[in-house]
């Protein structure tokens, strides 16, 4: 029995530090043995499939700003200063347009954080909302159709609309774009390869999330997700039977990294969600998720040999060893055999986990 084991805990741990020779580092046995049964892998969007450094592309001020101090420099000093308090990276693209640009921001009054729609806040004595469309609708903002078509248009490109309104009215959009990551197209291919399934969980934009996932070849997106609802897709795939593999960075990404059969965090995301997952790639680069998956069914097979030849070479030498051959008139088994054959069914054991180290990632 001390074979058996030992030969599971040598194809491991060579794994595990195979692991992270490859930039995938993997926590514990458990998530080694879960992520070789991974058949939908679901991918985060900004900072996951995408660099996560968005920057501001477009600003525009609406027909109607004029008379709402909204022209586009006086846009983008209220929409930076309410951000400056925002720890959002769309945020922070603001604040840094509005720094490259000499535009001066906005002093704040108050400011508070709205999970999944953006932020609001007062400024100058203006009442300041700065996010998506579900912050417009909670505050009864109305957008017109000819704004919408806008936004549409903007948000086919790929780049996320961002709603900036003062005092109750809509008085521009900024669009904001985050460039995808140069290995993200082929590391989704590679999985799908693998006949593994891929989806987008993302609080972006439909339209937006839309034309990344185009771009990437993704069929299921989940878009508009707030970061409260993350965690319930996941166990949506899972209902479906799937075993499912979340990739993520963020904070908001911590509870569907936990739901998940597996979390991976990108090794550039916050202390939360590398707290939480199961996995960390270091090297942030998508194509060690389908490395990761490759390593654990390697490994796993690994261990399966150990066990096999373990078992089997103690199911012949126990009874050899506690006189078998004695009975039926052959010689009793000199102690100092036993112990050459034990030690060789050890070696056995560690060579063939040794095997692993020439592990190809991508193969």
């Amino acid at each position: 029995m001390d074979i058996l084991c030992w030969g599971f805990m040598k194809a491991s741990s060579v794994r595990i530090l195979q692991n992270s020779k490859n930039g995938v580092i993997i926590k514990s046995g458990d998530a080694l043995e879960r992520m070789g049964k991974v058949d939908c892998v679901a991918f985060d969007k900004t900072g996951t499939i995408t660099e996560g450094r968005p920057r501001v592309t477009d600003v525009v001020a609406l027909e109607d700003a004029a008379e709402n101090n909204g022209a586009v420099a006086d846009l983008i000093g209220y929409a930076a200063g309410i951000e400056r308090g925002s720890e959002h990276p769309v945020g922070f693209s603001i604040v840094q347009y509005a720094i490259n640009n000499d535009i001066a921001l906005k002093s704040i009054d108050s400011f508070e954080a709205v999970a999944g729609q953006g932020v609001v806040g007062e400024s100058d004595g203006h009442a300041v909302l700065v996010g998506n469309e579900k912050l417009m609708q909670a505050h009864n903002v109305a957008v017109s159709t000819n704004d919408t078509h806008l936004i549409g248009e903007l948000a086919i490109q790929g780049k996320t609309p961002v709603y900036v309104a003062l005092d109750g009215t809509l008085v521009g959009i900024i669009a904001v774009a985050d460039v995808v990551k140069p290995t993200s197209q082929a590391a989704i291919k590679q999985l799908k390869d693998m006949n593994i399934h891929v989806a987008m969980i993302t609080g972006d934009n439909e339209r937006t999330a839309h034309a990344i996932a185009a771009q990437m070849d993704i069929a299921e997106v989940m878009a508009e997700v707030l970061p409260q609802d993350k965690a319930a897709h996941i166990k949506k795939l899972q209902e479906q039977g799937r075993k499912v593999a979340m990739v993520g960075d963020g904070i908001n990404d911590a509870p569907a990294l936990v739901q998940a059969d597996v979390g991976i965090a990108i090794g550039t995301g916050t202390d939360v969600a590398l707290e939480s997952a199961d996995i960390v790639l270091m090297q942030s680069d998508l194509m060690d998720v389908a490395t990761a998956i490759n390593l654990s069914k390697q490994t796993i097979r690994n261990v399966k040999q150990n066990l096999f030849w373990a078992f089997g070479y103690n199911v012949a030498g126990i009874p050899i060893a506690c006189g078998l051959l004695y009975i039926f008139g052959g010689p009793l088994l000199n102690p100092m055999f036993a112990a050459a054959a034990m030690s060789l069914s050890s070696v056995s054991v560690l060579s063939n986990a040794l095997r692993l180290r020439r592990f190809k990632p991508y193969s």
